[in-house]
């Protein structure tokens, strides 16, 4: 049968792509339907802010859902890949105060060109499910779902101190302050007493730990990074008197073997105990006021100037009876723990270095183990390693778990302390000031907060921004309401928009479903997510909050898995060429699209210029595309540019998922030309004789040495794609295949017959990457129907058995000679062969042979003296 005729030479992409979208449109290729005859398989990228335009990033992290979806199709399961948008949140606000545009318009006319984008890039999403967290329908669920939280008293509200940005004019969680600054603003974070709604994730705390252990499929890093975020101890809880006052200063320790060596008690600045020495005590209400504007983030104590102002109180060691002084300090935050701690500086760095600023005692009472080679010099630094008990009374010679033991026993014989569990995980804010969220469902009657009755508490799109004061603060449109026939003011906060985000993945399997939050039958045919795509950025915050949120659906009946990402693959940045121009000491970037680059031999960049003017230019190396070293790419001007396939392939190729991808023009080009490559292949078969059936019992010795190859392709590409998920070397491997088809010189109807299933192999492989390009030539093949519907390639074992094996024969361990054997030959025929090769014989005259080692199909080693 003779394929095709009317093939074109060239490839042309645009027109293809095109011509293939719109038979996916059309047959609803991608709709996703439940089938329990079928194995379900739910393959999931982090939904998009909708910014108003992609980013590279974006088209890496969906092209590698994509192919994994199509992947897992052809393997014959029932693939779900939805889409949707996280359209909440301070970028668009801001937006509209700057372009004076009302942030609903902004953000859906964004989500309208970034949705064409998507479509641009063949992405095999079921935009039926689609879903928006800005709209209505969206949230009112997660309002519905809140206030039952807050009947189960899993949703409070208290005062508290809170991470304030002041240009953003919002409060933020402690995952948001990045180095003690905004995480979107980069403003330095200050502390401020609010009364905030919370969500007890601290009641999950076990289960968040303990359930990391069921995550093989997840990277270990982002597991660790969890772990830590948790902060599972175990320690002891203990009290010390206030001299003359009838308070008590509780503290928190995992280290009782050092509570001998206490010298002085630091409490935040924030506790009550300071807040009451301060009204007479200007010094230390002068410091608690400086400590109110600069940052209390966690991460940020590590690194901060520790400072501190005595309180002018004195504790009482519980054990020794000596006084000890109370300090406020800035590196203890009074909403993780009490609010206070025990300082020994001989054997904590931080209470080291601030014992060594304020002139305090320095008391040594752990030394090392006799056995051990740590050196230990207080004088220099805080000995933080656990040892024996030295200058402890009766626990000395202790080690740390028999001392930890023996003195807890005696704090709680005198009721002066207890053994704790304790976690660093504290309740999740959720409360913020901004306009553009999800408004907190909750109304006020008489002062007191009682659950909405109607869903949703619907946000007012057609509003005013003026950048000050959130248009719901003060608006008794929205404000004013009623509760059970009684006037009530609604709640004017709205939610974090990690809200949104922490349960995205599983509306999308109900998404239309309007009698609840979720449709648990559906929900739970797909459910969890298989495969999880997305940042190692998100692992302390979108990562814990969703799985915190999916354990309170299970507990409310919705869903019946204990985790919402069974695997979860993190994509690695994507970095581009850096330029700049001086402008007497500051930095002028240049997009790299108007550099002209000067290369070594190498092909290594050593020097550059600005096209336009010629001006010499300064190359930075490689960095994350960003907008403020202008070396962003415009993912639709290289799709316009190369075609849809060409990017696709290069954000495969260019290096494994997990790792950076450096986005470079040549790289780009050479794609494209691969793809031209299997373009003139398959035009080259096709456009010569009629083809016949492959029959693989008449095949020549090249057309098996060819056939065995393209089954060795399959083998190794199907675990690239399954197991491995090294989409980088799949590639790699159809390249090679592709230069053993062009390498072949076989004639006749069995030589194009191998050919052609060579070329099908790499058609259908590289189909879920390239899907456009690999439609087209699957028809031009002969085929019907649609590439996604078909089957994965399968391998034929009898095509991998060879004819021939190659040994190597050494004489004494140097390789002397190389046999061609015929593979049915006996091992002692080998080792006979062998022997008797002349190639072998000249080294072994005047010798004797002491032993023959085969190894089948390998190697002859032959021992002699």
């Amino acid at each position: 049968m003779r394929v095709s005729k009317s093939m074109e030479t060239s490839y042309v992409p645009a027109a293809i792509e095109r011509s293939v979208q719109q038979v996916w449109a059309q047959k609803q290729v991608f709709k996703a339907v439940v089938d329990t005859n079928k194995e379900k398989y739910y393959c999931l990228s982090m939904l998009p802010y909708p910014s108003g335009a992609l980013h590279m990033g974006h088209v890496r992290n969906y092209t590698i859902g994509d192919v994994i979806s199509r992947f897992q199709r052809m393997l014959g399961k029932n693939v779900i890949q939805p889409m949707g948008w996280d359209a909440f949140g301070m970028p668009a606000e801001n937006a509209a105060i700057k372009h004076g545009v009302a942030p609903a318009k902004w953000t859906l006319e964004n989500i309208d060109y970034m949705r064409t984008q998507l479509k641009s890039l063949g992405f095999a999403y079921d935009w039926e499910r689609e879903v928006t967290t800005c709209k209505p329908e969206y949230y009112r669920w997660e309002q519905w779902f809140f206030t039952r939280l807050m009947a189960k008293d899993m949703a409070y509200k208290k005062s508290s101190f809170v991470n304030w940005c002041p240009h953003d004019m919002t409060v933020l969680a402690n995952e948001q302050v990045h180095d003690g600054c905004c995480w979107r603003c980069d403003t330095p974070v200050e502390r401020k007493e609010m009364e905030q709604w919370f969500v007890r994730t601290t009641a999950y705390a076990e289960e968040l730990l303990s359930e990391l252990d069921n995550l093989p499929g997840w990277p270990e890093e982002v597991k660790a990074m969890q772990r830590h975020w948790i902060g599972k101890s175990r320690g002891v809880n203990l009290q010390f008197a206030v001299q003359d006052s009838p308070d008590v200063v509780e503290v928190y320790t995992t280290r009782p073997d050092t509570l001998m060596g206490v010298t002085y008690l630091a409490v935040a600045s924030a506790h009550p105990l300071a807040t009451a020495a301060a009204q007479s005590n200007p010094a230390l209400a002068q410091f608690i006021d400086e400590c109110r504007q600069s940052t209390t983030s966690e991460a940020n104590m590590a690194t901060m100037e520790k400072r501190g102002c005595a309180t002018g109180q004195m504790a009482i060691h519980p054990l020794t009876g000596k006084a000890v002084p109370i300090w406020a300090a800035n590196f203890v935050l009074m909403d993780y723990g009490t609010g206070a701690v025990m300082a020994v500086p001989a054997h904590d760095q931080r209470d080291w270095e601030f014992a060594r600023k304020y002139g305090l005692a320095i008391e040594q009472v752990v030394a090392p183990l006799a056995d051990s080679a740590i050196a230990c010099d207080i004088e220099l630094e805080a000995f933080t390693e656990k040892g024996q008990l030295v200058h402890s009374g009766e626990f000395d010679g202790l080690t740390f778990e028999a001392a930890f033991d023996a003195i807890a026993a005696v704090l709680v014989a005198q009721n002066k302390g207890s053994v704790a569990t304790n976690y660093r995980l504290r309740d999740w804010g959720v409360s913020r000031q901004r306009y553009w969220g999800t408004p907190v469902p909750v109304v006020y009657v008489d002062g007191v907060a009682k659950p909405a009755e109607q869903f949703p508490v619907e946000l007012p799109y057609d509003v005013t921004i003026d950048g000050i004061n959130s248009p719901i603060k003060n608006n008794p449109e929205f404000e004013q309401t009623t509760w059970q026939g009684q006037p009530a003011l609604r709640e004017t906060d709205t939610f974090d928009t990690f809200m949104e985000s922490s349960w995205y993945y599983a509306r999308y399997c109900t998404p239309h479903y309007d009698e609840g939050m979720l449709e648990p039958e559906e929900a739970n045919y797909w459910l969890p997510v298989d495969q999880y795509i997305g940042g190692i950025e998100h692992a302390t915050m979108h990562l814990m909050y969703a799985r915190f949120f999916h354990k309170a659906l299970r507990d409310e009946g919705l869903v019946n898995s204990n985790e919402p990402f069974t695997r979860l693959l993190c994509q690695g940045m994507v970095l581009a060429e850096t330029w700049y121009r001086l402008d007497g000491t500051t930095r002028v970037w240049i997009n790299p699209d108007a550099v002209t680059p000067e290369r070594d031999e190498q092909g290594r960049i050593v020097a550059g210029i600005e096209t336009a003017t010629g001006a010499a230019l300064i190359y930075a190396g490689m960095a994350k595309m960003s907008k403020s070293k202008m070396n962003g790419k415009d993912p639709q001007q290289a799709i316009d540019l190369y075609g849809a396939d060409t990017v696709r392939l290069f954000s495969m190729f260019a290096a494994p998922p997990e790792q950076t991808l450096e986005w470079t023009e040549a790289g780009v080009q050479g794609a494209k030309r691969f793809l031209e490559r299997v373009w003139r292949a398959v035009h080259q078969l096709v456009s010569g004789d009629a083809r016949v059936a492959l029959d693989p019992s008449h095949l020549t010795a090249a057309e098996k040495t060819l056939r065995r190859k393209t089954h060795e392709t399959i083998e190794g590409i199907t675990l690239d794609f399954g197991e491995r998920k090294t989409f980088n070397t799949a590639i790699a491997k159809t390249m090679e295949l592709l230069n053993a088809v062009n390498q072949f010189t076989g004639d006749g109807a069995q030589s194009s017959a191998v050919v052609g299933e060579a070329l099908q192999a790499i058609v259908v492989m590289l189909s879920p990457i390239v899907p456009h390009i690999s439609q087209r030539l699957w028809q031009e093949l002969g085929q019907d129907g649609l590439i996604i519907d078909a089957a994965w390639p399968t391998v034929d074992q009898s095509a991998l058995v060879k004819d021939t094996l190659l040994y190597v024969v050494q004489v004494n361990g140097k390789v002397r000679a190389r046999l061609e054997v015929p593979a049915s030959m006996a091992k002692d025929e080998v080792e006979v062969l062998a022997l008797s090769d002349e190639h072998v014989m000249k080294f072994l005259e005047g010798v004797t042979i002491r032993k023959v080692i085969v190894i089948p199909n390998k190697l002859i080693n032959i021992v002699a003296n």
